[in-house]
Formats: structure tokens, sequence, C-alpha cells
């Protein structure tokens, strides 16, 4: 839950200088890195909640980090010109040690873990 915390405060810092400073220059890149702080963020505090709801976040913005770092990554190595600058999960996470890569792993995992998965979850409490 700290990782994703300490991810959450570094993509939305580096997504706010980048969108107000040179936003024109790549903003797509921007704006995917100021989405990820944010997926990072739900995540963040939805894994530190028991209740069922915020379990039931954890797994989506789990899966939805999983997706996103799957797919930017691939189409940045893919297609490197796809990003004039670099996103947080560009490379698969390669500007933060790949931990972007290896964080939703872990996410899903402790949720797989501690036994409360997506199907069980009661979205009403």
């Amino acid at each position: 839950m700290a990782a994703y915390g300490v991810f959450a405060l570094a993509a939305v810092s580096r997504s706010v200088v980048q969108i107000t400073t040179r936003f024109e220059m790549a903003p797509l890149a921007y704006l995917l890195s100021a989405f990820a702080g944010v997926v990072y963020l739900v995540a963040a505090v939805a894994l530190g909640e028991g209740i069922p709801r915020a379990r039931a976040v954890a797994w989506a913005a789990c899966s939805i980090e999983l997706v996103g770092v799957v797919s930017v990554g691939t189409l940045s190595v893919v297609r490197p010109g796809t990003f004039p600058d670099a996103t947080v999960w560009s490379d698969f996470g390669i500007g933060y040690g790949f931990v972007p890569a290896v964080l939703p792993l872990l996410g899903l995992a402790w949720l797989w873990h501690t036994g409360v998965l997506p199907e069980h979850a009661d979205w009403r409490r």
C-alpha cells in the first residue's frame, strides 16, 4: 500500500508539472501519466480498506493498472514514436525500475492471498 502511495504522488506530481509546463510536446503521454497516478491513488486507498466494496475497487484498480502497463509498455516498445515523451508505463516502467510492471501483480497477488475474490465482494457495503 505504501508503494502505491509513493507512486501515486510521483506520477501525479510529475504529470502536473508536465501538463502545466509542456503539454503540447506529448499530451497523450502526460495524460496517461496523470491517469496512472490516479489509478495508483485509488489502489492505495482501496487496498488499505477492509470493507468489501473497497476490495472490489482495489481489484478493479490493480487490473486496470496491469492492462495499462502491459498495453502502453508493449506499444512503446513496438512503436516507440507513439509517445514522444515517456509515461509512467512506457517500456513497462523502465524509468521507475520496472516497479510499475510488478506493482499490479503484487497488488492482485495480495488481494488473492487475503481471500477476497471480486465475485465474492459485496458491493453494497
